[in-house]
C-alpha cells in the first residue's frame, strides 16, 4: 500500500487541451450526458443528409421522366406518353408535398429546435466546449510520448 496521497487529476489533465476540457465542477455523469446528446445529434446530422439525398434522388428520378416522355412520344406511344406525363411527372412524393416541402418542415420543425437546444445546452453545462467526453477518452486511450498518439496536432506529447 502506498503511503503517498494522490490529489485528483484536475479537470484540464483529463482532456487533450483547454478547449475540450470539462468546466469546473462538472461531474462525469455530465460530461456523458453532454456527450450522449452530442452523439445523437452526429445521428440526426446523418439522418438530414439521408433525406437531403431522398430529395435529391426524387427531383432526379422526376427530371428523368421527361426523357422518358420524349422517348415515348419518338416511338409513336403518344397514349402513355401522355398518361405518364398527366399521373407521374411533377408528382406529390407525399400528400401535397415535393420533397423540398419535407426537408423544409424536416429542418424548421425539428432539426433547428435539436441542434439549437444542444447548443444552449452544451453553452450552460459545458462552458459552450464541445466533445469533451471524446476528448477525456482519447487522453485516456492514448500512449503518452508515442509519436502517433501525440494530443493535439502542436503537441510533442
Amino acid at each position: 500500500m502506498s503511503t503517498t496521497s494522490e490529489t485528483p487529476p484536475a479537470p484540464t489533465d483529463l482532456s487533450v487541451d483547454e478547449t475540450h476540457s470539462r468546466p469546473e465542477g462538472a461531474s462525469d455523469e455530465l460530461v456523458e450526458a453532454a456527450g450522449k446528446f452530442s452523439e445523437m445529434l452526429e445521428r440526426i446530422e446523418r439522418a438530414r443528409g439521408a433525406l437531403y439525398e431522398f430529395h435529391q434522388l426524387m427531383g432526379g428520378a422526376d427530371a428523368m421522366l421527361d426523357d422518358v416522355v420524349d422517348k415515348l412520344r419518338a416511338c409513336g406511344q403518344e397514349e402513355w406518353a401522355e398518361r405518364i406525363e398527366r399521373e407521374l411527372v411533377g408528382r406529390n412524393v407525399l400528400q401535397g408535398r415535393w420533397s423540398f416541402q419535407i426537408v423544409e418542415d424536416f429542418d424548421d420543425n425539428y432539426y433547428e429546435p435539436l441542434k439549437g437546444t444542444e447548443r444552449e445546452m452544451r453553452d450552460d453545462l459545458m462552458g459552450g466546449r464541445r466533445h469533451v467526453f471524446e476528448a477525456e477518452m482519447k487522453q485516456r486511450r492514448r500512449t503518452h510520448g508515442h509519436p502517433h498518439h501525440t494530443a493535439t496536432p502542436e503537441s510533442a506529447d
